[in-house]
């Protein structure tokens, strides 16, 4: 016990519930020694802040029943049924509440059920507030409540981040509309972009394979920031746990930390990046979707007020060039940009020569050919260049970009043979016919979808509204006629329902073929050789003139036969 001088106040060092369970089985094993006294007994109850005679009371208690704390209260617990409960009604309370009472009108042998405050302070008691949320809002909500440490700082190239962010922008790419994705890279230490790259479209491992490369190289525009990194961080993303990816790192013998899906505090450099962009950047960008709006309805930007594609990568590359030497981000010393960070980390940056780079985001498809007059074939197109000229008959191997066939890349036939040169193909279409065919394919594809709604339609049964607990009725009644007449119409178009194979009938077989020799029945009772010959022998009458073998060897001449014959008419 201390007295504070300046309140007033006693400040008691050991809290009086946990002070009476400690003090008691100490005074507990001095009374078993015998060495219990009133002095004990004082000094106790001086500690705690008790009276002497509310101590001797413990010990009276401790004595008969062996307990050194107070009387546990009974109340009320929530179980794993009313958890689950709670899980099926998302969390509400007062949903459940009202169905343990439905319950236990219907069964009385269940027990009285506590009153709603009762029940509403045992589940405030008994879940955590994270288990309300994930209740309520799932396992996203549920994570809101979660501590998470933070990882040792660590020096520059130690591991990079990468994912992929759809941009909530919308930016006009020849005349239509689309929401690009930025696939990049960024330094755990020094919190500095390596490598960025930007498609139209959701990208492929050509996009991390490009942003790999704009981080491994150093040289310009990409420098001064890149090298091998020890690790590269990613989450599940089948374009960067490809094989294409795999082997590109594996070559520098890179690992690729596979981290769980779903889990993005895993890497949350990265994702404190993808949120920096949006606020800082894309909302102020004309066409972003996220912006609030009026409760009017909602009509997007026109095509012709939309930021170009070119433009817009523009603008994202200056973003984080600024990002890179004039930000300070949280992480850093204050007044530190990733830049300076950078330029202050003693650690030697591992750098790899160009010509290896060559090499990285390329495919080979493992095949040899060989220049002709007409260029170099590939995917039976023909891919011609300048340099080309006076080589024809050269043996070469092809590299290429995957998911992009407009230019390959040529070396000599060693395996890190020479780069040779660019190859483009020879008879590419013009924009105007490439828009052409766009708007032909969507034509198709609205018209399909059309199709597909009305037969969508046709398919589904649809009912009235009801009112109360009834079957419901169809919207559509259909009379037998009708139904007959489609039934009628759709076997029209089956075509194997059309199939008549009787339409035509066989014609007669061709004069040349053995036909089988028809033999007169005999009369009943009627005596000849061939007769003793079967009552005799007790076979068939075939086979009492001849035998066996003879007629083995007849019938496969004549099979013989048949099948020249029909050959020879075919």
């Amino acid at each position: 016990m201390a007295d504070s001088d300046a309140g007033g106040f006693t400040e008691w060092v050991v809290p009086a519930g946990v002070g009476r369970e400690a003090a008691l089985t100490r005074l507990m094993a001095l009374d078993v020694r015998g060495e219990l006294g009133s002095a004990h007994v004082r000094l106790t109850a001086s500690a705690l802040g008790v009276s002497e005679r509310t101590v001797w009371d413990w010990l009276s208690v401790a004595r008969c029943e062996g307990r050194t704390g107070p009387r546990p209260r009974s109340r009320f617990v929530v179980t794993r049924e009313m958890r689950q409960e709670l899980a099926v009604w998302g969390g509400n309370v007062s949903a459940v509440h009202r169905d343990l009472l439905a319950r236990a009108v219907r069964d009385p042998s269940l027990g009285p059920v506590p009153s709603l405050s009762v029940f509403h302070r045992a589940v405030v008691r008994d879940l955590s507030a994270g288990e309300r949320a994930g209740l309520k809002g799932g396992e996203a909500a549920r994570r809101r409540f979660d501590v998470y440490g933070k990882r040792p700082r660590t020096h520059r190239n130690a591991c990079w981040e990468g994912d992929h962010k759809r941009v909530p922008v919308r930016v006009d790419l020849e005349g239509s509309a689309v929401c690009p994705w930025v696939t990049w890279f960024i330094d755990v230490a020094t919190k500095a972009i390596v490598g960025v790259a930007v498609t139209p479209h959701q990208p492929a491992r050509d996009a991390v394979l490009a942003a790999l490369r704009t981080g491994i190289s150093r040289q310009d525009p990409y420098g001064p920031f890149g090298g091998l990194p020890g690790v590269v961080r990613v989450d599940r993303g089948k374009e960067f746990l490809c094989r294409t990816v795999e082997r590109a790192l594996g070559a520098f013998a890179v690992p690729v930390d596979d981290l769980p899906a779903y889990k993005p505090y895993r890497k949350g450099t990265i994702e404190s990046l993808n949120g920096a962009v949006e606020e800082m950047l894309l909302v102020s960008l004309p066409g972003y979707t996220h912006r609030a709006r009026p409760a009017e309805a909602y009509h997007p930007d026109p095509v012709g007020d939309l930021l170009s594609y070119p433009d817009f990568v523009r603008v994202v590359l200056d973003w984080v060039v600024w990002w890179n030497t004039e930000h300070h981000p949280a992480g850093l010393d204050a007044d530190v940009t990733p830049l300076a960070a950078w330029e202050a980390d003693p650690v030697p940056v591992e750098d790899i020569a160009e010509e290896r780079l060559a090499f990285f985001a390329l495919e080979d498809d493992g095949r040899v050919r060989k220049i002709t007059t007409n260029g170099i074939s590939w995917r039976r197109r023909a891919y011609i260049a300048p340099w080309m000229a006076g080589h024809v008959g050269m043996r070469v191997r092809l590299r290429y970009l995957p998911h992009y066939d407009g230019r390959i890349e040529v070396f000599s036939t060693e395996e890190w043979g020479q780069h040779l040169g660019s190859a483009y193909l020879a008879q590419a279409a013009t924009l105007e016919q490439r828009r052409a065919l766009s708007s032909v394919r969507e034509k198709k594809a609205r018209q399909l979808k059309a199709d597909l709604k009305a037969a969508e339609k046709l398919r589904k049964t649809r009912y009235t509204e009801t009112t109360t607990a009834a079957v419901p009725r169809p919207r559509r009644t259909v009379t037998s006629s009708q139904a007959e007449e489609e039934i009628a119409r759709s076997r029209g178009v089956d075509l194997a329902a059309r199939a008549l194979p009787d339409l035509i009938p066989p014609r007669e077989p061709p004069a040349s073929w053995a036909r089988p020799v028809v033999r007169p029945r005999r009369a009943a009772g009627a005596q000849t050789d061939v007769g003793k010959a079967e009552t005799a022998d007790g076979g068939p009458p075939w086979l009492c003139s001849r035998s066996a073998a003879a007629f083995v060897d007849e019938f496969q001449q004549r099979l013989v036969s048949l099948w020249v014959v029909d050959v020879h008419e075919k």
